[in-house]
């Protein structure tokens, strides 16, 4: 959510700005700005809308020679997406961007303006510039230190002053990375923004305030200069660019094959280094949106393989409910950024109550990451739409051998070794899914017009359903709901129209023929059946897609692409910015 860049050097900062931007644009964002600086003179340029037209106002204005410069996205929070409460903000001698929220910043503001200070914005941003300011003396170091200890909330905060030379950021709770170049240097939210230009970086921790000149970067704690690691990204240009795509979203699709491979041959080659959960008496899956999708898959394998009791629960009601820890319990967090903010609120409760945590994650340097107990990496790569494919997939794959080493550990698996020989096949039977794309392009095409759709399942293909259901409304915009499907008859069969598109998810032998009945009776009131299904032998309404039949452990990683292909096809016949959804953000870092 939101996206920092900043830079130092020997350049004109407005490409460095401009681009880096524009690499954040998956983060969502409503608007956007940039400040640069000289000796004399800091400009801001603000614009509501796309990067472009940020970068349009830029290019038509008399721009002050400079080689130092901050730039942000914003995703409204405090006040309406307009240019006044758009970043950078000015106050006194200091010029600020920032991602986060302060969640003092009312009664700050109102002490501030009884100081004398007068506010022109609605964000708790500039309130946070004022307070940066009120302690400047001329040390900014002290300055930013004094004000985080002022400051409630979460913050990055990229920080230009006045009468100096310097870029100077801090961070609590909102991730921001250090990038280390040749004659310049430069600030990020994460390394996308900056793997065009270095590959090193150093990643600050809470409450760590850096300066930055062309030349040196020196890192604070509490007013204390402190030594930092200079770390190597992974990451590659091509890895952040779309290829021969036309989306972020599609080409991420079709790289789960590749990514999948490379996260499952990490553990099926050797199950000891798959963490062994087989000890525990209770399992929290806590995660947010997609994450959560894939923990109730997870749900479904650990109570039906390994038998151990199992809940989900979304993350921003699980870190204010009342956790009853009555046995020995493990809470699994799932985050693909490693960033989420209630997620990280949900794993700080579990080991304030002394309670054992997993994380699966994506990003390895992430707050998540760092501080559970345990972690699993999942091997997505950079996923940049900001509706989540691959990533998903993997989570649900992570699951599965966890599922399947706790079953094997208590003896409750038989076919263990033919299982982990099926896992190696995985990619090439996700391939041949994915080379069908065109045949879910022409599901597109059919309900493109379509106001409401519904996908009904049970059990694990319900939990399925809810993935599929969220892919369509995020991209395409359709009204969407997923159902079990035995639910119907108590009251959501009467929102069934002429024509309405019914997605069924079939995959259990032993309930198949349940659903069966439910499709029946949506058909018969004239609903559209599109059915995906592991089992040759069921009936054909109007559309029907076959997949491998495979383990119970491996079968949602066959089901689900098919339905993110649906909702890719679907938004692209509407015409859709499908890797920048509106009022979307890749990662969820406030509440």
């Amino acid at each position: 959510m939101c996206g920092i860049v900043g830079y130092v050097g020997e350049q004109h900062p407005k490409e460095f700005l401009i681009d880096g931007l524009k690499k954040l644009e998956y983060r969502g964002y409503d608007s956007s700005g940039i400040a640069i600086k000289n000796s004399d003179n800091i400009q801001i340029i603000k614009s509501t809308g796309k990067i472009s037209d940020l970068e349009d106002k830029v290019n038509n204005e008399n721009l002050i020679n400079s080689k130092l410069g901050i730039a942000h996205t914003r995703w409204a929070t405090h006040g309406e997406a307009n240019e006044t409460n758009a970043h950078p903000h000015k106050v006194g001698r200091t010029t600020l961007v920032h991602n986060g929220i302060i969640e003092n910043a009312t009664d700050l503001k109102n002490k501030l303006v009884n100081e004398g200070v007068v506010f022109r914005s609605e964000t708790d941003t500039e309130v946070a510039c004022a307070v940066i300011n009120n302690y400047y003396n001329g040390d900014p170091i002290k300055a930013i230190t004094e004000a985080i200890k002022t400051l409630k909330g979460s913050y990055a905060f990229g920080i230009l002053f006045e009468d100096q030379d310097k870029l100077y950021a801090v961070r609590k709770d909102s991730p921001l990375i250090v990038g280390i170049g040749e004659g310049e240097n430069y600030i990020a939210s994460d390394i996308a923004a900056i793997i065009k230009y270095t590959d090193k970086y150093m990643l600050l921790e809470d409450d760590e305030v850096v300066e930055l000149t062309k030349d040196e970067v020196k890192v604070y704690k509490d007013g204390v200069k402190i030594d930092k690691e200079v770390q190597t990204s992974t990451m590659t240009i091509e890895d952040a660019n779309k290829g021969n795509y036309k989306h972020f979203m599609l080409k991420e699709i079709m790289e789960e094959p590749i990514v999948l491979q490379r996260t499952l041959n990490k553990y099926i080659n050797d199950m000891d280094k798959m963490v062994d959960i087989s000890s525990y008496e209770e399992i929290h899956i806590v995660a947010c949106g997609s994450a959560l999708y894939a923990g109730m898959i997870g749900k479904c394998l650990l109570e039906e393989k390994a038998n151990i009791k199992c809940m989900t629960e979304c993350a921003s009601e699980y870190r204010y409910k009342k956790i009853i820890y009555d046995r020995k319990t493990l809470v699994i967090l799932v985050s693909q950024s490693g960033e989420t903010a209630d997620t990280i609120a949900a794993m700080r409760k579990a080991h304030e109550e002394g309670i054992d945590t997993l994380a699966i994650v994506n990003v390895k340097t992430s707050t998540i990451a760092r501080e559970a107990k345990q972690t699993l990496f999942i091997e997505a790569g950079p996923e940049i739409a900001v509706a989540t494919t691959k990533a998903y997939l993997l989570q649900v794959a992570m699951f599965s051998l966890i599922a399947l080493k706790a079953a094997h550990s208590k003896g409750l698996e038989d076919n263990y070794n033919e299982i982990l020989k099926e896992a190696k096949s995985l990619p090439d039977y996700l391939r041949k899914v994915l080379n069908d794309k065109d045949t879910f392009a022409g599901v597109g095409k059919e309900i493109k017009d379509a106001r409401d759709a519904f996908y009904i399942g049970r059990g694990v293909d319900y939990a399925m359903c809810e993935e599929g259901s969220l892919k369509l409304k995020e991209v395409s915009y359709t009204h969407s709901d997923a159902y079990q499907a035995g639910e119907l008859k108590h009251g959501t069969i009467s929102l069934i129209e002429e024509g309405v598109p019914v997605f069924a998810i079939i995959t259990n032998d032993k309930i198949k023929d349940k659903t069966e009945s439910n499709v029946i009776e949506v058909e018969s009131r004239q609903a559209r059946i599109y059915t995906i299904t592991n089992d040759p032998s069921i009936m054909n309404h109007h559309f029907k897609y076959v997949v491998e039949k495979l383990s119970d452990y491996f079968q949602p990683i066959l089901i689900v692409p098919p339905l993110q292909l649906i909702g890719y096809y679907t938004a692209l016949e509407r015409g859709l910015d499908i890797d920048k959804p509106r009022n979307l953000a890749k990662s969820v870092t406030v509440e």
